[in-house]
């Protein structure tokens, strides 16, 4: 199997970049990517560290993110597995990206940038949900922010409606899958529900 190994080579089997790729490229918020943005309650940040790269996951039941200022977003480290693959990934290397989606549209928000952690208390106190404060906050730098075009989303048809997870393993099926049955399976699955809810912020 032949191997590209050089941008030149690569861009030779491409055509060339369209102005409207290029020219869609902000650096700060502007209205219309402000808007687009907070509208979106689910994103995926991807990092990279010294242990490899992550890609994670973040949701929430408003804007995903906060605004700071034009340059910068706020996103709370909400309660999880505390594997932490991805505030390891940023306290070794800051870059980011963060791709944002908002059900329905098939359009994409990208975010790159550069990003650290904090666990300033007046940060965290202003994201205070259900009694709870998140035990630090990731700020991001915004490098550049752009649209993604719709195709992906279009092929896959994701907001098509239709469910297809009938017949998918759960959580507890890997976990059992894992340990050669020690831990998850039907038990696991059952208690996750309560879990969460008492687990959510």
């Amino acid at each position: 199997m032949h191997k590209i190994t050089d941008r030149a080579a690569l861009e030779a089997l491409y055509g060339s970049v369209g102005a409207p790729a290029t020219r869609k490229v902000a650096t700060q918020l502007t209205p219309l990517y402000r808007k687009w943005i907070m509208a979106s309650r689910l994103c995926v940040l991807s990092t990279v560290g010294a242990d490899g790269t992550d890609g994670s996951p973040r949701g929430d039941d408003g804007p995903v993110v906060r605004e700071l200022d034009a340059h910068r977003l706020a996103m709370p480290d909400w309660r999880g597995n505390n594997r932490l693959d991805s505030l390891r990934n940023i306290v070794d290397d800051g870059r980011v990206s963060l791709m944002f989606v908002v059900p329905g549209s098939n359009n994409v928000v990208r975010v790159n940038g550069l990003a650290f952690l904090t666990d300033d208390l007046t940060l965290r106190e202003s994201f205070l949900k259900q009694g709870r404060v998140p035990a630090t906050v990731i700020v991001i730098h915004i490098g550049e922010i752009y649209t993604q075009c719709a195709r992906a989303l279009m092929r896959a048809g994701t907001w098509a409606g239709t469910d297809e997870s009938g017949g998918l393993p759960s959580a507890g099926d890997i976990l059992a899958e894992m340990t050669s049955g020690e831990e998850g399976g039907a038990p696991y699955d059952d208690a996750w529900g309560a879990r969460a809810a008492s687990t959510m912020w």
